[in-house]
């Protein structure tokens, strides 16, 4: 299987569980290859449950719809909603919870085509915010007092000559409202009490990143960029205009590493770091094209190009650098 092709991901997905294949192939199709697939995502970002098993992508792993409502229900990150067709025939907020499907329910029909189901973010193809994607906003009284995003090292120091964090080739940057549960903050003398009393999440990082970078969305706010939250709680921003979120907007960066401590405070870059957009390309664009670490960019490698597209990266190759 190609990079970046269905199902994509640096592993060898006949060397993973049947459910991770599942997980992964779903998440590819619905996040980045519904268009190639001859899928149209429609309002939410929802598209019907028998459309996508007749996919290729899914075909192709001979996915069933029992298989599928078992990853939308057990999936540990909640990447995924499905709700009764009829849903979207009736005027309705589609961010509101009680949109989602109670699963006890999912028993009223065993027809795939009588339901929907979309990738609550994560996308790289077009879809549109409105019903997918809830605006943060002071007035909406809905501002997260912890907002953090999850990387490692490798791509810390590819975020530091680039300036800041880039939307890759994703649609946004992804942030976490707190940490995973067995997460520790190394930090905890110089973090507020809201971020040290912040619950665990589920989604919004990957749970191996050992560098956090804690953002001021107020500052962010203030400055004009907008900020959205998932129906599983991930906090995405496109950044600017050219998909960027300036390292000014870095309240706190810190490693989770034994002896790694604070990096980085109130936006100031490290002594000695000078940001280099034109080397941070070039660097990013030789990961994307193998030239480093010999897999197509690995886990630290990311998309290309100024907010993404240049390099050639898989899957895994943009996280870090985009999103979680």
């Amino acid at each position: 299987m190609a990079r970046g092709g269905r199902g994509g991901g640096s592993r060898n997905p006949a060397n993973q569980p049947r459910e991770v294949q599942v997980s992964r192939k779903i998440s590819w199709l619905l996040r980045h290859g519904a268009s190639s697939e001859g899928l149209k995502l429609g309002k939410g970002g929802y598209v019907n449950v028998q459309d996508a098993l007749n996919t290729r992508a899914l075909k192709s792993l001979q996915i069933t719809f029992p298989e599928l409502l078992d990853v939308v229900k057990n999936n540990d990150k909640q990447r995924f909603s499905m709700i009764l067709a009829l849903s979207l025939s009736e005027p309705t907020d589609l961010s509101t919870p009680q949109e989602t499907i109670v699963y006890e329910q999912l028993t009223d029909s065993d027809n795939a085509a009588d339901y929907l189901i979309r990738a609550n973010q994560g996308h790289s193809i077009n879809v549109d915010v409105d019903g997918l994607l809830t605006p943060i906003t002071t007035e909406a009284g809905n501002v997260p007092s912890t907002v953090v995003h999850g990387t490692d090292e490798r791509a810390w120091n590819l975020i530091l000559k680039s300036g800041g964090l880039r939307k890759m080739g994703r649609n946004h940057i992804h942030f976490a409202s707190g940490l995973p549960a067995r997460f520790k903050s190394l930090a905890a003398d110089t973090a507020s009490t809201e971020e040290k009393e912040a619950a665990p999440v589920i989604s919004g990082m990957r749970k191996n990143s050992t560098i956090l970078i804690y953002v001021d969305i107020q500052a962010a706010l203030a400055a004009g960029v907008k900020f959205y939250v998932s129906e599983n709680g991930v906090i995405l921003t496109k950044g600017n205009e050219q998909g960027f979120l300036s390292h000014e907007f870095f309240k706190r960066v810190e490693s989770r590493k034994q002896g790694g401590g604070v990096l980085m405070n109130d936006g100031k870059l490290p002594d000695g770091v000078v940001v280099d957009v034109e080397g941070w390309e070039k660097e990013v664009g030789d990961i994307g094209r193998g030239k480093r670490g010999g897999r197509g960019g690995g886990r630290g490698g990311r998309g290309g190009g100024r907010g993404g597209g240049k390099a050639r990266v898989n899957d895994d190759s943009r996280d870090l650098l985009a999103d979680a």
